[in-house]
């Protein structure tokens, strides 16, 4: 009776401190008239937690989109390694602003500044359901509820009541603040990320158990690729999965073309292709929510295969990371093993493997010229009612390919598995 007289004093206790929070998030007072930068927006594109690409007027950008950072928060991440409470920081934003009717930004003074990666402004986000209620600051509001740890939070113009709804957060433990794990974070002995975290900084995982998130879209036997869009830099990454012999049926069908999974595995750079892959696959049937295994997430979906010109193929792309460091990347490595497409391919030669005993022999290297670039198209080995598809199918034809992005001897090239993704133009 005692034990049952505590616990209820402790969820009174619980309750009168939930009943008497207060609502920073609308203490606060969007004024039209200060004389802060503000804008009227829409949503272009949600990333995380804490940073959303807005459509706003050339007069703001002249791109006509601004890339948000939430002044005063720093939510957990989600867009690269994945922490605890990041993806369910992420939900909040994107719930908060999808249902919004009217959505303003505002700068913390009379200019729009950008923060120490200089490819984002420092803003602060209101929004509001109807026209009848108030604006709310999404920044607080992501404070108040334990969702964001300060970020300069006392040194800006809601500098006080940031603290206080930091401090709040605090006392009544609420997510990063509660001491519990997050019911949406793995807590297996992978490393979790995302494929965009995975492909930028690959070399730091290698031989380490990773785990992310990924649309599985093609199958060549003993691998599948999997393939996941990145919101930041608008490009899908990808990598090869080596599934071999040690999957039971169950485990092969999660791992089915056009699921979404989750995948789990060892990271590894396979010497004889050049290339890096996930292998060490596992599921166990007896413990099919275990983290270490690999999980079915949905169904139904597909490959991108984005429309790629040549000379975007052979490009370089510059990315900044949170701390305003910049790398430089081609673009197809980025894009590796993920799917595209690309038109105007003027077959001018082809090599096709010749040794009757390699389990590749008929496959062919179609050597291609598009654009004043020279691009190669590497074939499994092809079949058409049974018979070899031979160089003579496409020798001196123009064609269109449907692919993943590979590299093979240094030079990055196009991957074709099937004979029905070769169209032929002319």
């Amino acid at each position: 009776m005692k034990r049952f007289c505590a616990v209820l004093l402790i969820l009174i206790g619980a309750f009168a401190a939930l009943w008497a929070a207060t609502d920073y998030a609308s203490s606060v007072r969007l004024d039209m008239r200060s004389s802060t930068a503000k804008q009227a927006v829409t949503v272009k594109m949600f990333i995380d937690g804490d940073t959303t690409h807005f459509f706003v007027p050339e007069s703001v950008s002249a791109t006509g989109v601004l890339k948000a950072r939430y002044l005063a928060v720093n939510t957990p991440e989600s867009t690269g390694r994945v922490e605890e409470y990041g993806k369910k920081a992420s939900a909040f934003t994107r719930e908060k602003l999808t249902n919004a009717q009217s959505i303003i930004i505002e700068s913390d003074d009379s200019n729009w500044n950008l923060d120490s990666t200089g490819g984002r402004y420092l803003v602060w986000v209101w929004y509001r359901n109807s026209e009848n209620e108030e604006y709310r600051n999404l920044n607080i509001e992501l404070l108040q509820n334990g969702l964001a740890i300060a970020s300069s939070s006392a040194n800006n113009r809601y500098g006080t009541v940031c603290m206080a709804a930091i401090n709040q957060a605090r006392e009544q433990k609420l997510n990063v603040y509660s001491g519990q794990k997050d019911p949406d974070f793995y807590y297996g002995d992978a490393i979790e990320l995302t494929l965009h975290g995975l492909r930028t900084d690959i070399s730091l995982y290698e031989g380490k158990k990773v785990a992310f998130e990924g649309v599985v879209t093609m199958n060549d036997g003993s691998s599948v690729y999997v393939e996941e869009f990145d919101p930041e830099s608008g490009m899908y990454n990808g990598i090869s999965v080596y599934y071999g012999y040690n999957l039971s049926a169950t485990g092969l069908d999660i791992i089915s073309v056009g699921n979404r999974c989750r995948i789990v595995g060892t990271l590894q750079y396979y010497e004889a292709g050049g290339v890096w892959q996930i292998s060490g696959l596992n599921y166990k049937m007896m413990k099919p929510k275990d983290p270490g295994n690999i999980q079915k997430i949905s169904s139904g979906h597909q490959g991108a295969f984005v429309d790629t010109e040549p000379s975007v193929f052979f490009s370089k792309v510059t990315l900044t990371d949170e701390d305003g460091q910049s790398k430089q990347f081609d673009y197809a490595y980025l894009a590796m093993d993920t799917t595209i497409t690309m038109d105007g391919l003027y077959v001018k030669s082809v090599s096709t493997t010749s040794d009757p005993d390699s389990s590749n022999y008929g496959a062919m290297t179609l050597h291609c010229v598009a654009g004043g670039y020279e691009i190669q198209v590497r074939t499994a080995v092809l079949t058409e009612n049974r018979q070899l598809v031979t160089s003579y199918a496409y020798l001196g034809h123009t064609i269109t390919v449907r692919g993943l992005v590979g590299l093979y001897n240094g030079s990055y090239q196009i991957k074709v598995l099937t004979q029905k993704d070769i169209t032929i133009e002319k």
